[in-house]
């Protein structure tokens, strides 16, 4: 970020909050529509939908007003202690958009809840079905489910686990099916059939008898910048877990709400997970909300043993849950899937526009409007740019001072190690939208070549 683009330490009072860095940013001042607006008069497209989260965009008012009705009559009602209308219609309303008999839903406030109640959910249905022997929950490398411990313990990214190893209980993973990277004579099919393989080497090396579920991303998420398997991994990883019993969970919190022109991202290949969760876009950022669905074969049993050991104190929340069930409307009444199938298409087209001129952009990948990339040094053999270019954090920064926020980072591990960037903006944006939007980020990647000496042609 220029340092135009920092507000002076005298114009405001010191911060008392902290969060990642000590980077301060302008104060906010009002947001709608793809746009933010800050105190001395910028404007900001949301490129990148916050993270991921401000689906059907900013300032909404039906979304508003829906919450203003429901803050009339009541803000909090305890789940054990009271039912209330917008939280069993917002379940009934998703488990109706939920792929095959997922029709049981437990609400949270966000996507590491979700994750949290669903490997606890496998975990307990286990035991209840006489598997205690079952307890690991096999995942991917790179991959994202969540910053809380027991989430950590399936994430597969050392930048975000490697300080807290020695609290997590590390659970064994295989890795992402990163196909687009390998260089083999093998067909995009036969690369989606050998990375779905690897899960059933790895359970047999763990003992089938041990593992009790397989935690994906359909469309990968922070960790994979979109990453989107071959069409033939989705069928035989079901095929798989069908074989040995294990559950097959579904972190649909960034790819799921409409994000990818389809509700679910798994719903572009028929998929049948035995548990789905969901977070960030279901909310769309007008309310903390997440939430977790299954099937009555799973919940029935742990129900009949005594209950889910399990909760949150905003489960449920009428408030939360009127803004989630006015957003899933927003959602229909504006085709929003449509629109991010039809931008996505055209955001795909303007970012292979901008890597036949700057080649130093890779790999671009994703569906609908969440769209990833990487930046490397060598396009064809995917060699990673020297991390002290600190490219990602610059291309992040160089958008913003230019008035676009992306959203963009560096994973490393197990031979996977790349600087990329996601594209995300909210899926009501249009065509000259996007137009704008690549405009700047052509200019951002234009001067981040000059600051790094990377290639541009023409």
């Amino acid at each position: 970020m220029s340092q135009a683009a920092i507000p002076p330490e005298t114009a405001r009072p010191p911060s008392h909050l902290f969060y990642v860095t000590r980077l301060r940013r302008p104060l906010v001042d009002r947001a709608e529509g793809v746009y933010f607006w800050t105190r001395d008069g910028r404007r900001f497209l949301d490129g990148s939908s916050g993270p991921m989260v401000s689906n059907i965009g900013h300032g909404n008012r039906t979304v508003i007003e829906a919450m203003k009705r429901q803050m009339d009559k009541a803000t909090f009602a305890y789940r054990l202690h009271f039912e209330n209308e917008p939280t069993e219609e917002l379940a009934r309303r998703l488990a109706q958009k939920m792929p095959g008999d997922l029709d049981r839903i437990f609400f949270v406030s966000g996507g590491s809840e979700a994750v949290e109640s669903a490997l606890k959910l496998a975990r307990q249905w286990a035991v209840a079905t006489g598997q205690p022997k079952r307890w690991k929950v096999i995942c991917r490398f790179p991959s994202y489910h969540g910053g809380t411990i027991g989430a950590l313990g399936v994430t597969g990214d050392l930048a975000l686990t490697e300080t807290f190893a020695p609290q997590i209980q590390p659970m064994p993973a295989i890795p992402a099916p990163t196909a687009y990277r390998d260089r083999d004579n093998l067909s995009m099919e036969q690369r989606g059939l050998r990375y779905a393989d690897m899960l059933e080497e790895k359970i047999l090396a763990e003992g089938a008898e041990s593992v009790v579920a397989f935690i994906m991303e359909p469309i990968g998420g922070a960790a994979t910048a979109a990453l989107v398997p071959p069409d033939s991994y989705f069928a035989r990883i079901r095929e798989i877990c069908d074989k040995y019993g294990i559950l097959l969970i579904h972190d649909e919190v960034m790819s799921g709400a409409a994000r990818t022109g389809r509700y679910l991202g798994g719903d572009h290949w028929n998929c049948r997970p035995d548990i789905v969760t969901l977070s960030k876009g279901i909310g769309s950022g007008y309310a903390p909300l997440g939430a977790m669905a299954a099937s009555r074969r799973i919940v029935t049993p742990v129900l009949d043993m005594g209950g889910f050991q399990h909760g949150y104190t905003y489960a449920g929340n009428p408030l939360a849950c009127a803004a989630g069930l006015a957003v899933l409307g927003e959602m229909e009444r504006l085709g929003c899937e449509a629109n991010a199938a039809a931008m996505g298409d055209l955001l795909m087209a303007e970012l292979h526009n901008l890597a036949r001129r700057f080649p130093f952009i890779a790999g671009i990948r994703g569906k609908g409007l969440l769209i990833g990339a990487d930046m490397v040094a060598d396009p064809v053999g995917f060699t990673p740019l020297p991390k002290a270019l600190n490219a990602n954090q610059r291309l992040l920064d160089l958008a913003y001072a230019r008035g676009l926020i992306i959203y963009s980072r560096r994973i490393r591990g197990d031979g996977v190690e790349a600087d990329n960037f996601i594209l995300a903006p909210p899926l009501i944006i249009t065509r000259d939208q996007i137009g704008e939007m690549a405009a700047i980020l052509g200019d951002s990647l234009e001067a981040l070549a000059r600051e790094l000496d990377l290639p541009v042609d023409g």
